[in-house]
Order: structure tokens, then sequence, then C-alpha cells
């Protein structure tokens, strides 16, 4: 009897969970916006495969909370569904709205979800898709999927090897963060701190800037040199110095010298995109040490003003101590704060009057450099090369510094090349892709745990043998907001992903006199030796050696091992 009351209760049980997957199998059938919330799921390159599952998990609770109901607060931190057949912006729209429905503590992940969506649709503007029929996107869906556990593979792999990189800094590297609901201001560790092989850049800080749509960051200065380059977004950028005051208007590519102690604020004038912004800093008052002054500030940051005692403070502005204090203790909304759009507008206006002299002069042209609308300096079908040095941006001349930038064109490669002085820190502004490096410095044991104990120890014992140095091959998957640094005379290859273009942007440190080398194509080093060296050096007949150095007719961008018929 009991036996038989257990088997009717597993009976029951198994014949619930039967019907509760059918109905969930139904449902996810018939309903559009439960295939296409699970569909940007596997959008988000950032997610790893575990990660995407759990989102489909949470789009099918969402749905099973709201089915029928048509709103309502939602579950926990589940993505917004929209609708793929209306213009990115309306969905955007749409989206912000629905985010008003969550919980307080959810409405700010669900603000940036939205914009991370609408700046992914708006980036794949152009490439199709949009109105294409279920069968095609569900194919798509089916492909990137695969495509996404490759990279997930790769990049799994690849774990192992950014650990011991000491070249390569990710999101665990920025070691504090000013953040707020609109944005944030992250700062990179020490270089020379990750490892004492950066210690020629100690003096050098990185900070990345990102602000939400519409907002306000708040005046300050810093007791470093800065230079600033505007990866993405439209905003607008103030200086404040002896009393003047400088505006314009900033954009993608363009770069700004800010000399220390100068203030400066910004706005992002943009009401769908975020303003994102890179600054390579050059500390003045102590060695790799630097400090943001907030002056027109309050409780949160907090105002250098409240440092002084009110009877002085008093004094020097003139004012009753209660009337200060009231001023200088309301802000409490962090660094960068939401504005409304009357006073984005009368922000953006550009500002004649007041403007400051410079020492190479104060017009606009002369105080903002944009890389990307020059000629490049290189260019074919697999890339282009834009930079900006001392000759044509004078205001970086005594920071011995140059900007370059980096477009390669999705399945191709740039490189091997290296630089004769410069050391360079390189930030991926957009796209996804690897690095491979030649360096000597980097110990067998670190960069030889893939090995097996007899190739090291037959490595080792030519290390012994000979006096001449051992190269390790570094290597590294890159994705946007990664850094990394390539020292003097290290040979790079940079390679672009097959999904889409790489675009990095670099900071060239000791760029004076630097000579950009190439290792390959038309105008490779090898290429210019005698025929007597080349045998000399190599070993073999110089006729061999043009048939593997002068065959590539391309210069520095080349089609990437998978970029179709590289060695045909």
């Amino acid at each position: 009897m009991v036996i038989n009351t257990k088997l009717s209760f597993a009976f029951l049980l198994f014949s619930l969970f039967f019907l509760s997957v059918t109905f969930s199998l139904v449902v996810a059938n018939v309903d559009p916006e439960l295939q296409l919330c699970k569909r940007q799921c596997w959008t988000h390159h950032e997610f790893s495969h575990r990660q995407r599952r759990e989102c489909e998990q949470k789009c099918e609770d969402y749905h099973g909370q709201n089915h029928g109901e048509g709103e309502g607060e939602g579950g926990g931190g589940s993505r917004i569904v929209l609708n793929s057949n209306t213009d990115p912006e309306k969905q955007l729209q749409q989206c912000q709205k629905q985010c008003e429905r969550q919980r307080e503590q959810q409405k700010e992940q669900c603000r940036r979800q939205c914009q991370d969506t609408y700046e992914r649709q708006r980036g794949e503007e152009g490439k199709g898709g949009g109105g294409q029929s279920g069968e095609k996107d569900e194919q798509g869906r089916q492909q990137e999927q695969g495509q996404e556990q490759e990279q997930e593979q790769e990049q799994e792999q690849g774990q192992e090897q950014q650990e011991q990189n000491p070249y390569v800094f990710q999101d665990q590297h920025y070691t504090a963060s000013l953040e707020t609901n609109e944005g944030r201001i992250k700062i990179l560790q020490r270089f020379h701190q990750r490892s004492r092989l950066l210690r020629g850049l100690k003096n050098y800080r990185f900070v990345y800037l990102e602000a939400n749509p519409q907002t306000f960051v708040l005046p300050a200065h810093l007791d470093a040199e800065a230079v600033v380059y505007v990866a993405s977004g439209r905003g607008t950028l103030s200086l404040v110095s002896q009393g003047k005051r400088e505006s314009f208007n900033i954009k993608q590519g363009d770069i700004v010298r800010i000399r220390a102690g100068t203030t400066i604020y910004m706005i992002n004038r943009d009401k769908n995109k975020k303003l994102r912004i890179a600054k390579l800093l050059q500390p003045v008052a102590l060695p790799d040490e630097f400090q943001p002054f907030y002056g027109p500030a309050g409780e949160n940051p907090q105002s250098f003003y409240r440092a002084f005692s009110e009877e002085l403070l008093s004094s020097a502005l003139k004012v009753e101590q209660d009337r200060v204090q009231r001023v200088i203790k309301q802000q409490n909304k962090g660094v960068i704060v939401k504005a409304s759009e009357q006073q984005i507008q009368a922000l953006s206006q550009r500002e004649e009057s007041g403007m400051f002299p410079f020492p190479f002069g104060s017009t606009e042209s002369k105080r903002v450099f944009n890389l990307l609308s020059k000629e490049p300096s290189i260019s074919n079908r697999y890339g282009r090369f834009y930079e900006a040095d001392v000759n044509e941006f004078q205001q970086l001349q005594d920071m011995d510094i140059a900007v370059s930038y980096s477009n390669i064109t999705k399945g191709s490669m740039e490189g091997p090349f290296f630089n004769t002085r410069a050391t360079k820190i390189a930030v991926v502004v957009k796209g996804e892709g690897y690095m491979e490096m030649a360096c000597p410095h980097v110990s067998q044991q670190q960069q030889g745990q893939g090995q097996s104990r007899g190739e090291q120890g037959r490595e080792q014992q030519q290390q012994q043998q000979s006096a001449s140095p051992h190269y390790q091959r570094l290597s590294s998957p890159l994705k946007r907001g990664m850094l990394f640094v390539v020292p003097a005379g290290h040979p790079l290859i940079v390679v672009a992903g097959n999904n889409r273009n790489l675009e990095i942007v670099c900071f060239d440190v000791n760029a004076e006199n630097n000579k950009r080398e190439s290792l390959a194509g038309d105008k490779n080093i090898v290429n210019a030796l005698e025929k007597e060296a080349k045998e000399l050096a190599f070993s073999i007949p110089a006729r061999e050696v043009d048939e593997v150095f002068a065959k590539q007719n391309e210069w520095w961008f080349f089609p990437g091992p998978r970029g179709g018929h590289a060695y045909a």
C-alpha cells in the first residue's frame, strides 16, 4: 500500500513537471517577445555561456510572471523586451519608460541595459538583419551561439596566458572608481605595480570616463598634465584658468591637451549615446600619484572649500558663514549628475567671450585636434592608421607623447612592427580580436607552463649554453575597454576578429624621434638587406629568403590568418 502511494505521488509529480514544461514550450513558441528576449541574451558578448543560459531563464521567469498582464514591477534584474521592428531610438525611449516601472534599486541597471542595447543596435546598422524573417533571425542566432561558444573556449584557453601577461590590463586592474547613477570614472592601477617591467611608465596614470546621455561632470582640477582622447559620443568641454573660461564642443576622435591645475568640466550633450573619454596623466606633485580637487561641489564629492575653517572662508568670500556652508554642503549626487534639456542646451553653446590665451593660441582649431578628420598616414583595404605627433599638434610636445588610432578591418591584422623609442599604451575602443608580442624579459617559468617538462628543460639548457636572448610569445584576447602596453623595440601583431573591425587608440610615450619599423610586407627591414647580409644572417641562400620576405606586396595591414587567402 505504501509503495503504491509513493508510486502514485511520483507519477503525479512527473505529470505536473511534464505539463509545466509543455506549457512553457507552447508559450515560448507563440510569444515573439519571449523569443526576442532570449535572442538578446546572446547579443551580450561580455556574457559567458552560463550567463547567457541564466539570462534565458530570467526571460522565461519574467514572461511567466507577466504573461497576460502587460506590465508590472517584474522579476529582479529582468531584461526589458523591445520590438525588433521599431526604430532604435524609439526602442530606447520605450525601454526607458519601462524601466520606470521597476523597483527603485533596479532602475539604474535597467537604464544601462537599455543604453547598451541601443548602442549595440546602432553599431550594427547597415550590416543587414533589420527586417529579416524570423527563420533567418533564428539561423543567425544559432550561428552566433556557435561563434560565441568558440570565442568562449578561446578566451578560457587564453585566460591563463592573460594572468601571466604583465602587459595586459582588464577590468579587475582598475583599482579605484568614482561611480554614480549617471556614469563612472575608473582609475587604472599604477603600471609598475602590475610588473617591474613597466617601471618605465612609473610617472604615468590612465583614467577612463563614461558619462550617460545628457549628464554633467562636475568641475575639478588635477595635479597632473593630461592628454584626453574622445573615444565615443559628443560633448562640450570647458576649461577655466586665471578667472577666464574657454568652452568648445568635442566629438569622437578629438584630442585635447589639458595643463595641470586647469579646472575642467563637461557635459554629454547627446540624447542617446554615452560619452567615453580616455585620459593619460602625468602627475606633477608626487611621482605616480595624482588627485582630483573639487571646488564647486558639496558632500559628495566633497568640496575642498570645506577643509578651511568657517571664519577664514567667510572672510575670504565676504559672506556670512551660514550662507557659505549652505552652498558648499548641498551636492550629494556624485561627480556625474543628470542635467535638464534646457541646461544641456545652455552649456552646449560655444563661448566666444572670456576665452583665455594659451601658449599656442586660443582658437578651437589649435586647442582641439581631431585625429579621424585627417587623411590616414597608412591605408589599404585591411586597415587605416591615423597619427598626431608634435608636428601636427604642438601642444603634445612638452609631454613627449604622440596619439595614434588603428582601425583594423575585420579578419585582418596590423603588423608585425615595432617602435624604435616609444612605449605604446593601447586602449581597445571598439571590436574584438587578439594580440601577440615577442618579449625577451618574461621568464621561461612564467610562460612555459603550457609546455612539457622535456620542452622546458631543453629550452633552458639552450639558454644556458648561449648568451643570445630568448623570446617569449605573449598573447591575449582583446575586447573593448582592455588596455595593453608594448615597450619600445618589442615586435607586435594585432588581429581583428571576423565579426567587426578592431579599433585601438594608442598613447606613445617617448615619442620624439620615434620611428615605426615594419617587419613584413613591402617595406620590411629584411628586404633592405644586401644579398650577402641575408645569406650570412639566415644561413641560407638569399633567393630563399626573398621567396619568404619579398612576396607580400601590402604594407602595415595584411589579411589575417582567417581573413581569406592569407597564404595564397
